[in-house]
């Protein structure tokens, strides 16, 4: 039993991850070690207690009184008060790493998370990203080196002790290690018995913290659908499951610490009934059985709750697996080793023999062949979920194609750098996300180095400058999160001002008009106007009438192009988009 109890300990301690955790401990590593050094002190000053009584009681049963036992409270409150600097002090050093550590996970996972392809946030909810990219990281360097710290101030503690019952009694001691031993074995069994459940509950608090992020960003319709009755019932159900994972938790850990109180106390009643033995036969002292049993209490008392501090050591440490293994994971959309600087668009982009499926064996695009020169603005309509979108989203490698090429002067974009392909794109989408700050600052994204002049000039360019004027603070106004307070066609006209900025020689609208009204349409129509020219332009659209001038319209439908031409050509086609475009007109 023993030496199972030892291999389940072993491979708790040889975490696989154990180098991830350590690269980030290296940076701080003399202020951990100095964390470790001072519980040191800390753990070995307990056994000042015992000793101090030892003697004390010694003294006193003898008749005889020394100057050690005069001044034994005295050099006991200077243990205690050297003990508590010297606990500050762990404290104070131990959550300064604790800190730094926590933030450069949390650096890397952003990081990380900055680098993941669009499919991986179609597979994730807000919820679950929040847990797992920021939650897991605060539950894993708090837990373990909260429980770093405690452990190895116990680890001292605990040695020092043992030492003292050794010198005081080893034939007491022996048997006090034992049932020690027989205390701690539970603690090996915990792994398994949380493991599921933890990743459960992890899944849980995401949900939560999904509806959460959800009655902030649905409010509106929250309130004009009175949904309320509905997103309570959803909150209700998640802290319902969440709740009877806690409560399987407690079923599996709460045991523990019932099991090592009554060993420890049937423990304590031996070594009382073994110590009364060892007085009566003069092989003890009254003062070294007094110094023994509180040396003991001391040892055994922390076993008691160490169930549950383990129970918490345990879910830092699988949640510092989760966010190493998330380290680890790489992306769907990465670059290519020795890949290509797109330094410019010059000739053409083509699309050849393209196949596209977000799931195997659900093909969305379908042996697409169509080459764009530079300079030509080509319009996708047809049926909505027909693969429009799909199409555009490929050339800035949002998802890489599944068969086929995309290229560019004959290149084929996953052997360009990811960044500089992306460089070379702007896009306009229906609702354009904006950051919180100011309209400026949102322009910039474009480029964050434009002079005053380029602002103004993107500000005029994309009819936005006749808004701002009336505002008190210009460029300088808060929008609001998301652009909360700004109108669609104002948001539209910042997104568009943004791509101006960029002035990159691919321009992707994906139907910046669509959810606008006539008035604004009109205004945003003009801007879009500005942005498309002397560039490659891809339309989505919504509306037939703004597309008329391209110079190639595709019809998209059920994943292929059915129908491509200049307007007119498709006209005399008399096919689907003439039916369309004649549907629209009435």
């Amino acid at each position: 039993m023993i030496k199972k109890a030892i291999k389940k300990i072993k491979g708790f301690c040889s975490i696989r991850n154990l180098k991830g955790i350590y690269f980030y401990i290296k940076p701080y590593k003399f202020r951990t070690l100095a964390a470790v050094l001072v519980t040191i002190p800390v753990g070995i000053m307990d056994t000042a207690i015992p000793w101090a009584l030892k003697c004390y009681m010694d003294a006193v049963t003898s008749g005889k009184r020394s100057t050690i036992s005069v001044y034994m409270p005295f050099l006991i409150l200077v243990f205690s008060i050297a003990q508590s600097i010297f606990t500050y002090v762990a404290t104070y050093v131990n959550s300064w790493v604790g800190i730094k550590i926590s933030n450069d996970l949390k650096y890397d996972l952003f990081k990380k998370l900055m680098k993941c392809e669009a499919s991986f946030f179609d597979r994730n909810v807000s919820g679950t990203i929040q847990v797992r990219f920021n939650n897991d990281v605060d539950t894993a360097c708090a837990g373990l080196l909260n429980s770093l710290k405690m452990f190895s101030t116990r680890i001292f503690n605990s040695l020092s002790l043992i030492i003292a019952l050794f010198v005081i009694s080893w034939r007491l001691a022996i048997v006090a290690i034992v049932i020690l031993i027989f205390a701690l074995y539970p603690l090996t069994t915990i792994r398994k018995r949380i493991s599921g459940i933890v990743g459960q509950t992890v899944f849980s608090g995401a949900a939560i913290a999904t509806y959460y992020i959800e009655a902030f960003a649905g409010n509106r319709i929250i309130t004009s659908y009175n949904l309320y009755d509905y997103q309570m019932r959803k909150i209700s159900d998640a802290l319902n499951y969440a709740f009877r994972l806690g409560m399987k938790m407690v079923q599996r850990t709460g045991v523990l610490s019932p099991i090592m109180h009554f060993v420890i106390g049937g423990g304590v009643a031996v070594i009382i009934w073994m110590g009364s033995y060892l007085i009566t036969h003069n092989l003890l002292t009254a003062g070294g059985f007094v110094a023994f049993v509180t040396s003991v209490i001391m040892l055994y008392q922390p076993i008691k709750t160490i169930g549950n501090d383990f129970s918490a050591v345990q879910t830092s440490v699988m949640a510092m697996e989760r966010v190493l293994s998330l380290l680890k994971e790489t992306p769907a959309v990465i670059n290519r080793k020795n890949a290509i600087q797109l330094t410019s668009v010059k000739d053409q982009i083509e699309y050849r023999n393209v196949d596209f499926e977000y799931e195997k064996g659900q093909p969305v695009l379908k042996k697409i062949n169509i080459s764009i020169k530079v300079g030509q603005t080509i319009a996708l309509v047809g049926n909505s979920g027909g693969g429009k979108t799909t199409f555009v989203n490929l050339l800035p490698r949002f998802y890489d194609i599944t068969a086929g090429k995309i290229l560019i002067d004959g290149v084929d974009i996953r052997d360009l750098e990811l960044d500089s392909l992306r460089e070379k794109i702007a896009i306009v989408f229906q609702d354009n996300f904006l950051f919180t700050g100011t309209i400026r600052e949102n322009i910039l994204l474009g480029k964050s180095s434009a002079s005053r002049k380029e602002i103004n000039e993107v500000v005029k360019l994309a009819y936005l400058d006749e808004f701002v004027s009336k505002l008190p603070k210009g460029l300088h106004t808060q929008i609001g999160e998301r652009g909360v307070l700004l109108s669609g066609g104002q948001k539209q006209r910042v997104a568009i001002a943004r791509a101006f900025l960029k002035n990159a020689p691919v321009v992707i609208l994906d139907e910046a008009t669509s959810a606008l009204d006539n008035t604004s349409e009109a205004i945003v129509q003009k801007a879009i106007n500005n942005l498309m020219k002397d560039r490659t332009v891809f339309v989505i659209a919504h509306r037939l009438s703004t597309v008329r001038n391209a110079d190639k319209i595709l019809v998209i439908n059920q994943g292929e192009i059915t129908e491509a031409g200049t307007h007119a050509e498709l006209i005399e086609k008399n096919d689907a988009y003439a039916t369309l475009y004649r549907t629209q007109l009435s």
